[in-house]
């Protein structure tokens, strides 16, 4: 597939190894056209002849046509990530190699073409977030009118990259747009999440006792939780997608790799950050 030299533009960093990364076209020509939910293969030259190629998602939403915007934790276990650290290391101006976005992570449509009306239930740990921004910013952008909610999960609390835009979004509500933002820390007592006086545990909690329509989501929302009304997307590890799936397949919901006869499902999961 062919590449596209990049350049860094911007750099944000939440802690020492998670951060946002913006990459433009070197020549400046507009970004290639996408889906919310798809990604990017970043390209470096590390020691090796070849180039080195890492998938990330995209976290900006198709309408910003200046760049491409990344999530991205810089790999340290089970071993330090050589991509990732040459990723981190980089400096404003210095160049990468972009290939065009691609994947299937998109917002789902009904077997017949018709938009999916049910609510959308996003969950997402770390930077499995990321895909679930370009969705939030897009649907808001274009007034499509649809629940949303969006669980984030996180080690420590400075680790809730995109916050205050998701708290000023939450808070925004109007007969077109209706946004619940729930975030939850699992290493509340730690420095990294000094004042922290939010949800506690991990995003998979939040869940817990849906079998009685009594989990902490549907005291949030104030309503029953069912694979009548709500579709879940799942991003991130896979020990939490395994737990949520757990959770939700007993309750009816179908994930995509088991569709009805009739082509639906209730359940969309992509693995993040592992």
């Amino acid at each position: 597939m062919e590449s596209i030299q990049g350049r860094l533009i911007y750099k944000k960093n939440f802690t020492e190894d998670l951060a946002i990364f913006r990459f433009a076209h070197a020549d400046n020509s507009p970004i290639d056209d996408f889906k919310p939910g798809q990604f990017v293969n970043l390209g470096l030259q590390l020691d090796e002849k070849e180039i080195t190629h890492r998938a990330y998602s995209l976290a900006s939403p198709p309408h910003e046509k200046n760049y491409y915007e990344f999530y991205i934790k810089h790999k340290e276990h089970p071993t330090m990530g050589k991509f990732t650290t040459a990723l981190f290391q980089m400096k404003v101006g210095d160049l990468v190699f972009l290939q065009p976005p691609r994947g299937a992570f998109t917002i789902e449509k009904r077997p017949d073409g018709t938009p999916d009306t049910r609510q959308m239930i996003l969950v997402s740990s770390g930077t499995g977030l990321a895909p679930f921004m370009s969705y939030i910013l897009y649907l808001k952008k274009n007034g499509i009118k649809k629940k949303i909610t969006l669980l984030h999960g996180v080690s420590f609390a400075q680790e809730l990259g995109y916050r205050e835009t998701l708290e000023k979004l939450s808070s925004e509500k109007s007969d077109s747009w209706d946004f619940t933002y729930i975030p939850t820390v699992s290493r509340p007592n730690d420095k990294l999440s000094e004042n922290w006086h939010g949800s506690v545990g991990r995003v998979e909690s939040i869940l817990s006792g849906m079998d009685k329509h009594n989990s902490k989501l549907e005291q949030i929302l104030d309503s029953p939780v069912t694979h009548d009304n709500s579709f879940f997307y799942l991003c991130g590890y896979k020990s939490m997608i395994d737990y949520v799936t757990g959770i939700l397949s007993p309750l009816g919901f179908v994930p995509v790799h088991s569709k009805r006869k009739d082509g639906t499902f209730d359940v969309k999961f992509e693995l993040y950050g592992v």
